[in-house]
């Protein structure tokens, strides 16, 4: 089973989009460690958004239809209407809870 799924940093108030074919908290843990690349700017990453797909190919595909929206608009839209999440002055209001799973509509 692979995962696409979208992470959140408060820290640097921005999004990162990726997919897995491992355990998604597995990988979150990663790139919540002190790395090079975009994720290694903050160590506060939250899963906001996870889908499930058989396999690789279909995960990979996802994660470049997300990219090729190249809009936060895009990531930010079903936060807030799914799960009630506030949106201040651009910035996203984040807690432990917020770490759930919903699918975007595409």
């Amino acid at each position: 089973m692979c995962h696409t799924y979208i992470l959140f940093s408060k820290t640097i108030n921005s999004f990162y989009v990726g997919y897995t074919c491992d355990d998604v908290s597995e990988r979150l843990r990663k790139h919540n460690t002190n790395h090079k690349g975009f994720t290694g700017r903050a160590n506060d990453w939250l899963v906001v958004y996870s889908e499930k797909f058989q396999n690789k190919t279909e995960a990979y595909a996802r994660e470049r239809y997300i990219k090729s929206r190249k809009s936060r608009q895009y990531i930010e839209a079903p936060v807030p209407i799914l799960f009630g999440i506030r949106i201040l002055q651009g910035s996203l209001k984040a807690s432990s809870e917020m770490v759930r799973h919903f699918c975007l509509k595409a």
